[in-house]
């Protein structure tokens, strides 16, 4: 006979715990897929600004699971007809795995790899790996089904938008975790409120009249998190400088160029062969020890780039008004006569994010709906003018980043 499976917990600082009640989520954890996460910083660079943001995606991917937990668990009590106790598990295991395709540093770095960080989750799912044998051991359809969840091709759209939409319990653990360990304020707001307020009905999300307000409060705190944290330009330069390093590897490889030290996985990378057991092999520190190894090579560009990025010795940054070829051309001329190529010291950000949006197409997710006492629905944007003001896409104003000469 069996032994029962006997609760576990972690403890949290955002949580206080994260509990395990399921021996699947319980094998999950254990994957060498998940504990790589251990090895991811969830903010990449940002650590470079804030210097408490060192958690990672693994802590982040507990934290998103825990929300989820405690959402269906409510959601069993108050089935509507769209939700069922045959959805929870799925649920839990899509919002524990969402983020085990990231890449090192996390967003950083995506353009360099050619994929979102979704679809490799999605491939590390299903493709060989430790983590698609323990869910295939359950159910021979739980890969796929997990992974539609994240492709929101799953035939209930509420289990999608659980995971990923304008409210979602990704995003609730990541405003709270980041805010807590940056040491700021601007991403806190009441999750217990928010946990009771949140029900499925219709097949979607919604918050109930009440809660209106403390919906507000959470998307005012995903506003002002990308404006002073996520979007921070020393965080911004040390991504330029990341790239950069990247770019300049990336053409030294194209130019047979004989390196002293690439690890596996970036040689995958270079190469075009990057299968999972290579994109496994990548993490922050094989990054940054291949990055040390490249402070002396005998390329000038890339030793300079990684030396700059491992020390902090980062690009400076000036305000633009507007953007002026003139005057863009007029500073990579500039950092051209010293020395440096523009193509990899000069950088435009133009930082842009979408804090609401008022229909499903914008941005793929589906907007918010306030659930009245009558049982209508009505869209946020409609019902806040808080959230009236910042809908839509926001823009922050331009910076143009070059060496200091």
């Amino acid at each position: 006979m069996s032994k029962p499976f006997e609760e576990r917990v972690f403890r949290d600082p955002v949580h206080k715990y994260v509990t395990v009640q399921h021996p699947l989520i319980w094998k999950l954890i254990g994957t060498r897929e998940m504990q790589r996460l251990r090895r991811i910083r969830q903010l990449g660079t940002g650590y470079v600004t804030f210097h408490g943001a060192e958690h990672s995606r693994f802590a982040h991917a507990l934290g998103t699971y825990e929300i989820t937990r405690q959402l269906v668990s409510r959601f069993g009590r108050e089935d509507d007809g769209h939700w069922s106790r045959e959805d929870d598990l799925i649920s839990m295991c899509a919002a524990l795995l969402h983020d085990v395709g990231h890449a090192p540093f996390s967003h950083s770095i995506e353009s360099v790899f050619g994929e979102q960080h979704e679809h490799r989750s999605v491939r590390m799912i299903t493709e060989y790996s430790e983590i698609e044998r323990v869910l295939h051991d359950v159910d021979p359809a739980l890969p796929s089904l997990v992974a539609r969840v994240l492709q929101k091709t799953h035939p209930k759209r509420i289990v999608s938008s659980l995971i990923s939409s304008q409210l979602d319990a990704d995003r609730m653990d990541y405003l709270l975790r980041d805010a807590y360990m940056t040491g700021v304020s601007y991403g806190a707001f009441d999750l217990e409120r928010m946990l009771r307020v949140i029900r499925p009905f219709e097949g979607r999300i919604v918050v109930t009249h009440s809660g209106k307000h403390a919906a507000e409060h959470y998307l005012l705190a995903r506003y002002q998190m990308h404006w002073q944290v996520y979007f921070h330009p020393v965080t911004r330069s040390a991504e330029f400088v990341l790239r950069s390093i990247f770019l300049r590897a990336q053409h030294l490889w194209q130019q047979s160029y004989r390196f002293a030290h690439v690890p596996k996985g970036l040689h995958a990378l270079f190469s075009g062969s990057m299968d999972n057991e290579s994109f496994f092999r990548l993490d922050d520190a094989i990054v940054q020890a291949a990055f040390d190894a490249w402070r002396d090579e005998r390329d000038p560009v890339l030793a300079d780039l990684c030396r700059r990025f491992l020390d902090r010795h980062l690009l400076d940054y000036e305000w633009m008004q507007a953007y002026d070829e003139q005057h863009v051309q007029w500073r990579r001329d500039q950092v051209a006569k010293a020395g440096y190529d523009p193509s990899y010291y000069v950088h435009i950000d133009a930082p842009m994010d979408w804090s609401y949006a008022m229909n499903d197409d914008a941005r793929g997710d589906s907007p918010l709906y306030v659930w009245t006492p009558e049982g209508a629905l009505h869209e946020m944007s409609t019902q806040s003018a808080i959230v009236r003001a910042i809908q839509g896409e926001q823009r922050g104003a331009l910076r143009l980043y070059a060496p200091r000469l």
